[in-house]
């Protein structure tokens, strides 16, 4: 019998990546995200390449009403989830603290913190009771380090990497793996969003060097959640070759 992988921000990116990858490797999947056009062609695109069965959640997880109704219309079955990735999150903005855009501010502790909370509070019940289940965290290397211009985005990639540990020893006697994955620069929507949809800006954050792509943090949450059942992995950073920390790149002209 196939396990269950719910998978948030699963619309594009790092999501998308991993719920084609989980299909391909006999998972089946609950799919969450705000654009139901994109959630509609993911669907297509996974039950028409693998046996695996798709569910689709469209809210926003900002909100915890809403994530609350969208995990209650689950029927039975789909609720023996095994696995929970937690990787709807995004930055806003690249500023100064003082010259700060607070609705930027607010979109990224909303969904990056608040989100990923909601969604735990209401899925890890329903692991302890199946008695098993791993819950995955993407945090980034801005939750290990802090660079200039990303003051709160990086404070909520911090706030990640604490929230893992916190859920690792609450959930520790329930025999539940708790693991977080840290990428480095990964050429996705982000810089995209990050700049307000300014492609051109965005496409220069990449340039002079070679990125991870979606598929590489897809792959090593694969790995994660593929493990033994005696080996949790805590956490893990994956860079590009190209990067070592947040700010040093081996940029070529």
């Amino acid at each position: 019998m196939n396990k269950i992988a719910l998978i948030t921000g699963a619309t594009a990116g790092i999501g998308e990546a991993t719920a084609v990858l989980l299909a391909q490797n006999k998972y089946n999947l609950i799919l969450t995200g705000r654009r139901k056009e994109r959630l509609d062609l993911i669907k297509e695109k996974i039950t028409k390449q693998t046996s695996s069965k798709v569910t689709l959640l469209q809210f926003d997880i900002r909100s915890s009403k809403e994530t609350k109704n969208a995990i209650n219309s689950l029927p039975k079955p789909w609720l023996n989830i095994d696995v929970l990735i937690n990787n709807a999150g995004l930055a806003a903005g690249f500023s100064t603290i003082q010259e700060g855009t607070i609705d930027d501010w607010e979109r990224m502790i909303d969904t990056n913190i608040k989100g990923l909370l909601y969604i735990t509070r209401l899925i890890s019940p329903i692991m302890i009771k199946n008695g098993t289940g791993h819950i995955v965290n993407l945090s980034s290397i801005a939750g290990k380090e802090t660079y200039p211009l990303g003051n709160v985005y990086c404070a909520t990639k911090h706030a990640v990497q604490s929230v893992t540990k916190g859920m690792r020893i609450d959930l520790l006697k329930h025999g539940i793996k708790v693991s977080s994955v840290s990428p480095g620069a990964v050429n996705t929507e982000f810089a995209v969003v990050r700049f307000s949809g300014d492609t051109e800006r965005a496409k220069q954050v990449y340039e002079g060097f070679t990125p991870l792509q979606a598929q590489d943090v897809a792959e090593t949450i694969l790995f994660v959640i593929t493990r033994p059942i005696h080996v949790n992995i805590d956490d893990i950073l994956v860079m590009p070759t190209d990067q070592a920390f947040s700010r040093d790149f081996n940029k070529k002209p």
